[in-house]
């Protein structure tokens, strides 16, 4: 059971990773297939994560110089946060919004940043897709292999309008666990009690709090 929780806070590692660091990806064509995308990302984050010593060290000044080097193509950073804050982030002012998405980002990369030293022979599957070729919403499945079971792996991605832009991420899935919905019930409490400026200032606290500490 202790082999498979690390491997499954190592897998969120991986993945919110390579989410929010999507700038380390080259462009690729807007009709790219979500599946094959996912498989490119996961593929290249692995690489990286394993071949740069700081990354991998938990180093998490080169971590968010990698995450902030880019306009993080491949993740719809902005509609994830909302979705977290839930009805609130209607009424955040501009920044408010700015405010909840930097500190949202610094917790889930101070949170998962000491995963990343035990990435070292683990490989990655995309599933087939079970949608059809005129779906805007999908739900790309994949597995984790490593040290210990299996770990199966979810990401939400919707194909935005536009040309140039195709799909992006908006959630993730992590043992049935949806990122998204177990920070927005964190988030729900904090905002009944204190209200968005409070959040912000609880995820600054525990931001600070986290500083310095491995995953």
């Amino acid at each position: 059971m202790m082999k498979r929780r690390t491997l499954a806070r190592l897998a969120a590692a991986v993945m919110v990773t390579g989410v929010l660091a999507g700038g380390w990806l080259p462009a690729f064509a807007a009709d790219e297939a979500p599946d094959a995308m996912m498989k490119r990302l996961s593929d290249e984050v692995l690489g990286t994560i394993k071949t740069d010593k700081l990354v991998q060290a938990g180093d998490l000044s080169r971590i968010m110089q990698v995450v902030d080097s880019k306009i993080m193509p491949n993740v719809d950073f902005a509609r994830m946060t909302a979705s977290a804050v839930g009805p609130a982030w209607r009424e955040a002012t501009p920044e408010q919004r700015k405010r909840l998405q930097d500190e949202f980002k610094l917790l889930l990369v101070r949170t998962y940043s000491g995963a990343l030293s035990q990435v070292s022979e683990e490989t990655v599957t995309i599933k087939p897709l079970r949608a059809s070729p005129d779906d805007n919403d999908v739900v790309v499945r994949s597995e984790i292999r490593g040290r210990g079971d299996p770990i199966q792996l979810e990401y939400r991605l919707e194909k935005t309008p536009g040309q140039g832009t195709g799909w992006k991420i908006y959630n993730l899935n992590v043992l049935g666990v949806w990122l998204v919905e177990t920070y927005r019930s964190q988030f729900s409490q904090e905002i009944n009690a204190k209200g968005i400026d409070g959040l912000i200032a609880s995820l600054a606290e525990r931001n600070r709090n986290n500083a310095g500490r491995k995953g």
